[in-house]
Order: structure tokens, then sequence, then C-alpha cells
């Protein structure tokens, strides 16, 4: 077995722990370095070890990968409830989380750590249709937080492939498979019963969490996925939304105001910073992971995402949750894995 210490090359597939790392924190390559990547390599007895050895690579990268995705997100939705508890401002929260991704886009277009997209006016029109849409589901998703416990405004989020085929049906035409829609019925089932059965239950919550469902699922429709194939970057208007919805409420004396609810002026400041970075950061590592997998893994994987969510938010906050509304929860889920697996499946051709 001959080892070689470093290597630099500028085609092998890197397999080192740096590459991993630069993947999660730098998913868009430095075009000046796009072709050069570092690996500690080993000349094997025989191909078959190479194989192995580069699917083990290839395994733990992606497991490492999901897992920050799950932490991540674990840690937004509970430091941004802890913010809406004694701050309830979302489309102010909403604007702050923004705020820090278009800091840190700047940022990592500043440093050139990938290039700065040039947009057509063509893409322009369509990047702003996807930024309203955008901008709507996360203010909205943050209503429902604000209203009702993390784990039920996930519950209700559930219901989005039931939004997915409503809307394929009416805009597109498409007609679901049964599978599909025998998918749907312990999604929506599953809702009902953890909806009857909440502790928490608010109707604000509840149809913000719906409304959020139907716009984050508007953007599959019409320039979607144009736009990602295309890797355009935007930055949705959420400022002048937050400032026409609740006014300016970053100042001294609402800040004051969370400080009385139990959350210090400093505390607020830091984990509103910690939840912007996070926000970022998890939408950053899901794109990465579907330019990995395909749409039908990423889709299984959201749906224990949610399940890590719901539960983790449980335990952290104490949630009360009846058998019955977490058997609810648990069909829903089930449900939403049962909707990935059937859009995998093709229909059967028709008989000439």
């Amino acid at each position: 077995m001959h080892i070689t210490a470093l290597a630099l090359s500028p085609s092998a597939p890197s397999s080192s722990l740096f590459s991993s790392l630069s993947s999660v924190l730098f998913p868009y390559p430095n075009p000046r370095f796009s072709g050069f990547k570092f690996r500690a390599s080993s000349v094997p007895e025989n191909a078959e070890e190479t194989e192995k050895s580069s699917n083990l690579s290839g395994i733990l990268q992606l497991g490492s990968m999901f897992a920050i995705w799950y932490l991540l997100n674990i840690y937004f939705n509970i430091f941004n409830k802890q913010i809406l508890k004694v701050y309830p401002f979302p489309a102010t929260v909403t604007a702050f989380h923004f705020g820090c991704g278009t800091v840190l886009v700047i940022l990592m277009w500043a440093f050139n750590l990938y290039k700065r997209p040039k947009i057509s006016k063509s893409q322009f029109s369509g990047i702003l249709i996807l930024a309203v849409t955008h901008t709507m589901g996360n203010l909205l998703t943050n209503l429902s937080l604000r209203k009702v416990a993390v784990s039920f405004t996930h519950t209700i989020k559930a219901m989005e492939p039931f939004f997915t085929v409503v809307l394929a049906t009416l805009f597109l035409g498409e007609k679901p498979t049964l599978p599909i829609v025998s998918s749907l019925v312990p999604i929506v089932g599953g809702v009902a019963l953890a909806s009857f059965t909440e502790s928490s239950f608010n109707w604000t919550g509840f149809w913000s969490a719906m409304a959020s469902n139907l716009t984050n699922q508007s953007r599959s429709f019409g320039y979607h996925q144009p736009l990602l194939s295309n890797n355009n970057h935007f930055f949705p208007p959420v400022y002048p939304c937050g400032y026409f919805i609740e006014g300016i409420k970053f100042t001294p004396s609402y800040l004051q105001f969370a400080a009385s609810q139990g959350l210090n002026v400093r505390e607020l400041c830091v984990r509103s910073l910690l939840a912007g970075i996070c926000f970022h950061s998890y939408q950053q590592v899901s794109y990465t992971i579907l330019q990995m997998v395909s749409p039908v893994t990423h889709a299984v994987g959201n749906c224990v995402k949610r399940v890590v969510v719901i539960i983790s938010s449980v335990i952290f906050f104490q949630t009360p949750a009846s058998p019955i509304n977490s058997l609810g929860t648990g069909v829903a889920l089930v449900g939403v894995f049962l909707y990935s697996r059937a859009k995998r499946m093709k229909p059967k051709p028709k008989a000439a």
C-alpha cells in the first residue's frame, strides 16, 4: 500500500473532512478554485476497495449534511418561538431574518466565495413574483408560531402536499393518481384530528399556517423551477411589508417591553441574530442536499425533519400533548411519507 500524504488534484473526487465542511459552509464554490480540491489519498490494491471507500465517504458526507440541516431547523424554531413569545411582532422578526440572510450573502459575494449572479429583466420579473410568495409564506409561518405551539404549526404545515395537488390540478390540469389521492387522506385526517385535540389551538394560528402552505406551494408553479436551475438569488421585499403591517417596532421601548416579558434586551438581540443565521443557513444546506439527491429522497428527508422538529419542540417547551393529539400528528406525517413514495411511482401507460 503506497500512501500519498496530501495531494492537490484538479480532477479526482474529494473525500476529506475539509471538502465535506466546505461544501456545507460554502455550497457555491469559488470559480477560481473550482477545479482544485484537497484530498488525503491512497493507492488502493484493487478497484473494489476504491469503490467501497468512495461509497462510505459519500454516505458519511450526506448523513452529515442531513444532520446539520435538522440541527439548524431545531435551533431556528426554538429561538424563533422564544422571541415571538415575548416580542409579538412577526413581521419585524421576519424582516430581521431576511436581513441576516442579506448580510451573509453580501459577505459571500464580497469575499468571492461564489460568483454574483447576473440577472436579466425577464428573470427579475420572475424573481419578484417568487420573492413576494416566499416573503408571505415565511411571514405567515411566523404569525402562526406566535399564536400556537411549534409542534402544532408544523403539524398543519404537513398539509403542503394537499395544496400541491390542488394547485397542480387547477392550474396545470394534472390529474393525480390513485396512490397520491389515497396518501392525502391520512394527511387531512391526521391534521384534523390533531387540530380538534390541540391545547394551544387558535384560529389565527391555524389559518395563517394554512395560508403559508398555500403561498409556499404556489412557488412551485410558473417561475420556481427556472430560477432554481439558474441558481439565482433574491432578497424578498419583506422590509416595506413589515413596516406597513406593524410600523417601526425595533425601538428601545418595544425592546424593553420584551424584557418585561422575561427576555432581556441582550438575550433578545443575540437569539434574533442566531435565529436569522440558522434561517439562512438551513435553506442553503437544504438546496445543497437537493443537488446531491433526488427530489423524492429530499422530500422524505424533509418529512423526517418535520418529525424531528416536532419532537424536539415538544420536549424543549414541555408542550402538553394528549394521546389522540399525538396520534393525529403521527398519522399526518405518515401520510406525507406515503405521498413522497406515491410521487415516485410512474403511472401505467394506457393500453391502445
